[in-house]
Protein backbone atom coordinates (compact mmCIF):
# COMPACT_ATOMS: atom_id res chain seq x y z
CA UNK A 1 0.00 0.00 0.00
CA UNK A 2 1.19 3.53 -0.82
CA UNK A 3 2.34 5.82 1.99
CA UNK A 4 3.25 2.88 4.21
CA UNK A 5 6.46 2.39 6.18
CA UNK A 6 7.82 -1.09 6.85
CA UNK A 7 8.32 -1.56 10.59
CA UNK A 8 9.46 -5.18 10.58
CA UNK A 9 9.05 -8.76 9.43
CA UNK A 10 7.68 -11.34 11.83
CA UNK A 11 6.91 -15.03 11.18
CA UNK A 12 7.79 -14.37 7.55
CA UNK A 13 5.16 -11.61 7.18
CA UNK A 14 6.02 -7.96 6.52
CA UNK A 15 4.30 -5.45 8.81
CA UNK A 16 3.72 -1.91 7.56
CA UNK A 17 2.51 1.26 9.22
CA UNK A 18 0.54 3.76 7.17
CA UNK A 19 1.91 7.28 7.58
CA UNK A 20 -1.50 8.54 8.75
CA UNK A 21 -0.94 6.43 11.86
CA UNK A 22 1.65 9.03 12.89
CA UNK A 23 -1.15 11.62 12.94
CA UNK A 24 -3.06 9.47 15.42
CA UNK A 25 0.01 9.15 17.65
CA UNK A 26 0.53 12.93 17.51
CA UNK A 27 -3.12 13.59 18.36
CA UNK A 28 -3.02 11.20 21.34
CA UNK A 29 0.21 12.77 22.60
CA UNK A 30 -1.31 16.25 22.36
CA UNK A 31 -4.51 15.14 24.10
CA UNK A 32 -2.62 13.65 27.06
CA UNK A 33 -0.23 16.58 27.26
CA UNK A 34 -3.15 19.03 27.49
CA UNK A 35 -4.73 16.96 30.26
CA UNK A 36 -1.55 16.28 32.24
CA UNK A 37 0.50 19.33 31.24
CA UNK A 38 3.67 17.21 31.15
CA UNK A 39 5.86 15.27 28.76
CA UNK A 40 5.37 12.14 30.90
CA UNK A 41 1.61 12.35 30.39
CA UNK A 42 2.12 12.55 26.62
CA UNK A 43 4.52 9.58 26.71
CA UNK A 44 2.01 7.58 28.77
CA UNK A 45 -0.70 8.30 26.19
CA UNK A 46 1.48 7.27 23.27
CA UNK A 47 2.55 4.10 25.12
CA UNK A 48 -1.11 3.21 25.66
CA UNK A 49 -2.07 3.67 22.01
CA UNK A 50 0.98 1.67 20.88
CA UNK A 51 -0.01 -1.13 23.27
CA UNK A 52 -3.50 -1.15 21.78
CA UNK A 53 -2.15 -1.44 18.27
CA UNK A 54 0.24 -4.19 19.34
CA UNK A 55 -2.92 -6.09 20.31
CA UNK A 56 -4.38 -5.22 16.89
CA UNK A 57 -1.26 -6.55 15.14
CA UNK A 58 -1.45 -9.77 17.18
CA UNK A 59 -5.12 -10.01 16.18
CA UNK A 60 -4.12 -9.84 12.52
CA UNK A 61 -1.40 -12.42 13.04
CA UNK A 62 -4.11 -14.67 14.44
CA UNK A 63 -5.82 -14.49 11.03
CA UNK A 64 -2.57 -14.80 9.08
CA UNK A 65 -1.10 -17.77 10.94
CA UNK A 66 -4.41 -19.67 10.91
CA UNK A 67 -4.70 -19.05 7.16
CA UNK A 68 -1.14 -20.36 6.77
CA UNK A 69 -2.29 -23.69 8.25
CA UNK A 70 -4.60 -24.00 5.23
CA UNK A 71 -1.87 -23.16 2.73
CA UNK A 72 -2.89 -19.51 2.34
CA UNK A 73 -0.07 -16.96 2.43
CA UNK A 74 -0.37 -13.42 3.76
CA UNK A 75 1.06 -10.65 1.58
CA UNK A 76 1.52 -8.27 4.51
CA UNK A 77 -0.13 -6.69 7.53
CA UNK A 78 -0.84 -2.96 7.41
CA UNK A 79 -1.40 -0.84 10.50
CA UNK A 80 -3.97 1.93 9.90
CA UNK A 81 -5.43 4.54 12.29
CA UNK A 82 -8.74 2.61 12.21
CA UNK A 83 -7.13 -0.79 12.86
CA UNK A 84 -5.09 -3.43 11.10
CA UNK A 85 -5.48 -5.37 7.86
CA UNK A 86 -3.97 -8.78 7.11
CA UNK A 87 -3.92 -9.02 3.32
CA UNK A 88 -4.33 -12.70 2.53
CA UNK A 89 -3.39 -13.87 -0.97
CA UNK A 90 -6.84 -15.44 -1.21
CA UNK A 91 -9.80 -16.28 0.97
CA UNK A 92 -10.36 -19.89 2.03
CA UNK A 93 -12.68 -21.72 -0.36
CA UNK A 94 -13.86 -24.09 2.38
CA UNK A 95 -16.49 -22.40 4.63
CA UNK A 96 -15.17 -24.11 7.77
CA UNK A 97 -11.66 -22.91 7.02
CA UNK A 98 -12.94 -19.35 6.54
CA UNK A 99 -14.80 -19.68 9.84
CA UNK A 100 -11.63 -20.62 11.76
CA UNK A 101 -9.56 -17.93 10.03
CA UNK A 102 -12.19 -15.29 10.89
CA UNK A 103 -12.49 -16.42 14.52
CA UNK A 104 -8.71 -16.60 15.06
CA UNK A 105 -8.31 -12.81 15.30
CA UNK A 106 -10.90 -12.19 18.04
CA UNK A 107 -9.64 -15.34 19.81
CA UNK A 108 -6.24 -13.64 20.23
CA UNK A 109 -7.91 -10.66 21.92
CA UNK A 110 -9.83 -13.03 24.22
CA UNK A 111 -6.56 -14.71 25.23
CA UNK A 112 -4.93 -11.32 25.95
CA UNK A 113 -7.93 -10.14 28.01
CA UNK A 114 -8.10 -13.40 29.99
CA UNK A 115 -4.36 -13.29 30.63
CA UNK A 116 -4.59 -9.74 32.00
CA UNK A 117 -7.68 -10.66 34.06
CA UNK A 118 -5.84 -13.56 35.68
CA UNK A 119 -2.83 -11.35 36.45
CA UNK A 120 -4.97 -8.56 37.94
CA UNK A 121 -6.75 -11.09 40.16
CA UNK A 122 -3.47 -12.65 41.19
CA UNK A 123 -2.03 -9.25 42.17
CA UNK A 124 -5.35 -7.99 43.62
CA UNK A 125 -4.99 -4.78 41.61
CA UNK A 126 -8.46 -4.44 40.13
CA UNK A 127 -10.01 -0.97 40.05
CA UNK A 128 -13.79 -0.46 39.74
CA UNK A 129 -14.61 -0.66 36.03
CA UNK A 130 -16.66 2.58 36.16
CA UNK A 131 -13.50 4.53 36.95
CA UNK A 132 -11.84 3.55 33.68
CA UNK A 133 -11.58 5.94 30.74
CA UNK A 134 -9.33 5.97 27.68
CA UNK A 135 -6.96 8.35 29.49
CA UNK A 136 -7.32 7.40 33.17
CA UNK A 137 -7.18 4.18 35.15
CA UNK A 138 -4.68 1.32 35.55
CA UNK A 139 -2.77 0.67 32.32
CA UNK A 140 -3.30 -3.10 32.17
CA UNK A 141 -6.97 -2.88 33.07
CA UNK A 142 -7.55 -0.39 30.29
CA UNK A 143 -5.75 -2.69 27.84
CA UNK A 144 -7.99 -5.56 28.99
CA UNK A 145 -11.10 -3.44 28.43
CA UNK A 146 -9.93 -2.44 24.96
CA UNK A 147 -9.35 -6.09 23.99
CA UNK A 148 -12.85 -6.99 25.14
CA UNK A 149 -14.18 -4.10 23.07
CA UNK A 150 -12.22 -5.34 20.04
CA UNK A 151 -13.82 -8.77 20.41
CA UNK A 152 -17.33 -7.35 20.58
CA UNK A 153 -16.77 -4.84 17.77
CA UNK A 154 -15.13 -7.34 15.43
CA UNK A 155 -17.89 -9.90 15.97
CA UNK A 156 -20.59 -7.55 14.68
CA UNK A 157 -22.12 -9.63 11.83
CA UNK A 158 -21.23 -7.14 9.11
CA UNK A 159 -18.43 -6.86 6.56
CA UNK A 160 -15.60 -5.97 6.75
CA UNK A 161 -15.58 -7.06 10.41
CA UNK A 162 -14.75 -10.65 11.32
CA UNK A 163 -18.35 -11.24 12.34
CA UNK A 164 -19.46 -10.70 8.74
CA UNK A 165 -17.06 -13.40 7.57
CA UNK A 166 -18.19 -15.73 10.35
CA UNK A 167 -21.81 -15.21 9.28
CA UNK A 168 -20.93 -15.81 5.63
CA UNK A 169 -18.97 -18.97 6.50
CA UNK A 170 -21.87 -20.39 8.53
CA UNK A 171 -24.36 -19.62 5.75
CA UNK A 172 -22.02 -21.07 3.12
CA UNK A 173 -22.12 -24.46 4.82
CA UNK A 174 -25.76 -24.68 3.69
CA UNK A 175 -26.15 -22.46 0.62
CA UNK A 176 -24.05 -21.35 -2.37
CA UNK A 177 -21.10 -19.07 -1.51
CA UNK A 178 -22.15 -16.02 -3.53
CA UNK A 179 -25.70 -16.24 -2.12
CA UNK A 180 -24.28 -16.48 1.39
CA UNK A 181 -22.19 -13.38 0.71
CA UNK A 182 -25.21 -11.46 -0.56
CA UNK A 183 -27.23 -12.32 2.56
CA UNK A 184 -24.35 -11.42 4.88
CA UNK A 185 -23.75 -8.16 2.99
CA UNK A 186 -27.46 -7.23 3.18
CA UNK A 187 -27.50 -7.87 6.93
CA UNK A 188 -24.32 -5.81 7.26
CA UNK A 189 -25.81 -2.88 5.37
CA UNK A 190 -28.91 -3.09 7.56
CA UNK A 191 -26.65 -2.80 10.62
CA UNK A 192 -24.91 0.16 8.94
CA UNK A 193 -28.28 1.93 8.55
CA UNK A 194 -29.04 1.26 12.22
CA UNK A 195 -25.66 2.69 13.27
CA UNK A 196 -26.23 5.70 11.04
CA UNK A 197 -29.63 6.50 12.56
CA UNK A 198 -28.31 6.14 16.12
CA UNK A 199 -25.27 8.22 15.18
CA UNK A 200 -27.42 11.10 13.95
CA UNK A 201 -28.97 11.50 17.39
CA UNK A 202 -26.35 10.30 19.87
CA UNK A 203 -22.79 9.79 18.61
CA UNK A 204 -21.33 11.15 15.34
CA UNK A 205 -18.61 8.46 15.52
CA UNK A 206 -21.29 5.89 14.69
CA UNK A 207 -21.85 7.71 11.37
CA UNK A 208 -18.25 7.00 10.42
CA UNK A 209 -18.62 3.36 11.47
CA UNK A 210 -21.88 3.12 9.50
CA UNK A 211 -20.18 4.43 6.36
CA UNK A 212 -17.25 2.06 6.89
CA UNK A 213 -19.58 -0.95 7.28
CA UNK A 214 -21.79 0.01 4.32
CA UNK A 215 -18.84 0.35 1.94
CA UNK A 216 -17.23 -2.84 3.24
CA UNK A 217 -20.44 -4.83 2.72
CA UNK A 218 -20.91 -3.46 -0.81
CA UNK A 219 -17.31 -4.26 -1.78
CA UNK A 220 -17.52 -7.79 -0.38
CA UNK A 221 -20.75 -8.47 -2.29
CA UNK A 222 -19.22 -7.09 -5.49
CA UNK A 223 -16.11 -9.23 -5.09
CA UNK A 224 -18.20 -12.34 -4.49
CA UNK A 225 -20.23 -11.65 -7.64
CA UNK A 226 -17.06 -11.24 -9.66
CA UNK A 227 -15.54 -14.40 -8.19
CA UNK A 228 -18.70 -16.33 -9.06
CA UNK A 229 -18.76 -14.92 -12.60
CA UNK A 230 -15.15 -15.79 -13.45
CA UNK A 231 -14.74 -19.02 -11.47
CA UNK A 232 -13.53 -21.95 -13.57
CA UNK A 233 -13.07 -19.86 -16.75
CA UNK A 234 -9.65 -19.83 -18.47
CA UNK A 235 -7.96 -16.55 -19.36
CA UNK A 236 -8.07 -17.36 -23.09
CA UNK A 237 -11.85 -16.88 -23.11
CA UNK A 238 -11.66 -13.26 -21.94
CA UNK A 239 -8.30 -11.99 -23.22
CA UNK A 240 -7.85 -9.40 -25.95
CA UNK A 241 -6.51 -10.93 -29.14
CA UNK A 242 -6.73 -7.80 -31.28
CA UNK A 243 -3.89 -5.67 -29.96
CA UNK A 244 -0.80 -3.78 -31.13
CA UNK A 245 2.76 -4.38 -29.97
CA UNK A 246 6.09 -2.57 -30.20
CA UNK A 247 9.70 -3.55 -30.76
CA UNK A 248 12.37 -2.25 -28.39
CA UNK A 249 14.03 -0.41 -31.28
CA UNK A 250 10.83 1.52 -32.13
CA UNK A 251 10.73 5.19 -31.22
CA UNK A 252 8.41 6.73 -28.68
CA UNK A 253 6.85 8.51 -31.63
CA UNK A 254 5.58 5.12 -32.85
CA UNK A 255 4.02 4.46 -29.43
CA UNK A 256 2.25 7.85 -29.59
CA UNK A 257 0.96 6.99 -33.08
CA UNK A 258 -0.52 3.67 -31.88
CA UNK A 259 -2.01 5.31 -28.78
CA UNK A 260 -3.82 7.94 -30.80
CA UNK A 261 -4.97 5.40 -33.39
CA UNK A 262 -6.94 3.28 -30.91
CA UNK A 263 -7.97 2.78 -27.28
CA UNK A 264 -5.02 0.60 -26.19
CA UNK A 265 -3.14 2.13 -23.26
CA UNK A 266 -0.26 -0.26 -22.64
CA UNK A 267 1.87 -1.94 -25.29
CA UNK A 268 3.83 -5.19 -25.00
CA UNK A 269 7.35 -4.97 -26.34
CA UNK A 270 7.92 -8.11 -28.41
CA UNK A 271 10.79 -9.74 -30.29
CA UNK A 272 10.08 -12.89 -32.35
CA UNK A 273 6.86 -13.52 -30.44
CA UNK A 274 8.52 -13.36 -27.02
CA UNK A 275 7.68 -10.49 -24.71
CA UNK A 276 10.69 -8.49 -23.49
CA UNK A 277 8.95 -5.64 -21.70
CA UNK A 278 5.87 -3.49 -21.50
CA UNK A 279 5.42 0.21 -22.20
CA UNK A 280 2.62 1.63 -20.08
CA UNK A 281 0.86 4.87 -20.85
CA UNK A 282 2.24 6.37 -17.65
CA UNK A 283 5.82 5.46 -18.60
CA UNK A 284 5.27 6.79 -22.12
CA UNK A 285 4.09 10.18 -20.84
CA UNK A 286 7.00 10.40 -18.39
CA UNK A 287 9.47 9.54 -21.14
CA UNK A 288 8.00 12.10 -23.51
CA UNK A 289 8.34 14.77 -20.82
CA UNK A 290 11.95 13.88 -20.00
CA UNK A 291 13.31 12.73 -23.37
CA UNK A 292 13.07 13.32 -27.09
CA UNK A 293 10.16 11.61 -28.88
CA UNK A 294 12.67 9.82 -31.12
CA UNK A 295 14.10 7.98 -28.10
CA UNK A 296 13.73 4.21 -28.35
CA UNK A 297 11.03 2.26 -26.56
CA UNK A 298 13.73 0.21 -24.83
CA UNK A 299 14.73 3.20 -22.69
CA UNK A 300 11.20 3.69 -21.33
CA UNK A 301 9.73 0.18 -21.11
CA UNK A 302 9.37 -1.84 -17.92
CA UNK A 303 11.66 -4.86 -17.78
CA UNK A 304 10.01 -6.28 -14.67
CA UNK A 305 6.45 -7.26 -15.53
CA UNK A 306 3.86 -9.84 -14.60
CA UNK A 307 2.33 -12.28 -17.09
CA UNK A 308 -0.39 -14.90 -17.02
CA UNK A 309 -0.71 -18.13 -19.00
CA UNK A 310 -3.74 -18.38 -21.28
CA UNK A 311 -4.72 -21.68 -19.63
CA UNK A 312 -4.75 -20.25 -16.11
CA UNK A 313 -8.07 -19.32 -14.53
CA UNK A 314 -9.47 -15.80 -14.67
CA UNK A 315 -9.69 -15.76 -10.88
CA UNK A 316 -5.91 -16.19 -10.70
CA UNK A 317 -5.36 -13.49 -13.33
CA UNK A 318 -7.66 -11.08 -11.49
CA UNK A 319 -5.72 -11.57 -8.24
CA UNK A 320 -2.47 -11.00 -10.14
CA UNK A 321 -3.80 -7.77 -11.66
CA UNK A 322 -4.67 -6.48 -8.19
CA UNK A 323 -1.34 -7.52 -6.70
CA UNK A 324 0.84 -5.92 -9.36
CA UNK A 325 -1.23 -2.71 -9.31
CA UNK A 326 -1.03 -2.66 -13.10
CA UNK A 327 -3.59 -2.11 -15.83
CA UNK A 328 -2.51 -4.78 -18.32
CA UNK A 329 -1.31 -8.38 -18.07
CA UNK A 330 0.40 -9.94 -21.11
CA UNK A 331 -1.04 -13.40 -21.78
CA UNK A 332 1.39 -16.09 -22.94
CA UNK A 333 1.18 -19.63 -24.22
CA UNK A 334 4.33 -21.76 -24.23
CA UNK A 335 6.35 -18.60 -23.69
CA UNK A 336 4.90 -16.65 -26.61
CA UNK A 337 2.59 -13.65 -26.39
CA UNK A 338 -0.96 -14.53 -27.45
CA UNK A 339 -3.09 -11.78 -25.89
CA UNK A 340 -3.62 -9.08 -23.28
CA UNK A 341 -5.85 -9.01 -20.23
CA UNK A 342 -6.95 -5.70 -18.72
CA UNK A 343 -9.34 -4.71 -15.96
CA UNK A 344 -11.50 -3.06 -18.62
CA UNK A 345 -11.99 -6.10 -20.81
CA UNK A 346 -12.35 -8.33 -17.74
CA UNK A 347 -15.20 -6.09 -16.60
CA UNK A 348 -16.77 -6.23 -20.06
CA UNK A 349 -16.57 -10.02 -20.05
CA UNK A 350 -18.32 -10.19 -16.66
CA UNK A 351 -21.09 -7.81 -17.79
CA UNK A 352 -21.67 -9.85 -20.95
CA UNK A 353 -21.84 -13.09 -18.98
CA UNK A 354 -24.31 -11.52 -16.54
CA UNK A 355 -26.49 -10.35 -19.46
CA UNK A 356 -26.43 -13.81 -21.03
CA UNK A 357 -27.56 -15.40 -17.75
CA UNK A 358 -30.39 -12.92 -17.17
Amino acid sequence: MKWSIKIGRFAGIDVYMHVTFLLLISWVALLHWRQGQSIMAAIAGVTFILAIFLCVVLHEFGHALTARRYGIKTRDIILLPIGGVARLERLPTNPLQELWVALAGPAVNVVIAVGIFVWLNFTASFEPIQKLTLTTGPFLERIMAVNLFLVVFNMIPAFPMDGGRVLRAVLATRIEYSRATQIAATIGQGIAVFFGVIGLFYNPLLLFIAFFVWIGAAQEASMAQMKSAIGGIPVQQAMLTDFRSLHKSDSLDRAVELTLAGSQKDFPVVDNGHIEGILTQTDLLKALSARDQHTTVKSAMQNNFVTVDSLEMLETAFARLKDCNCHTLPVTLKGKLVGLLTMDNLGEYIRIQAALKS
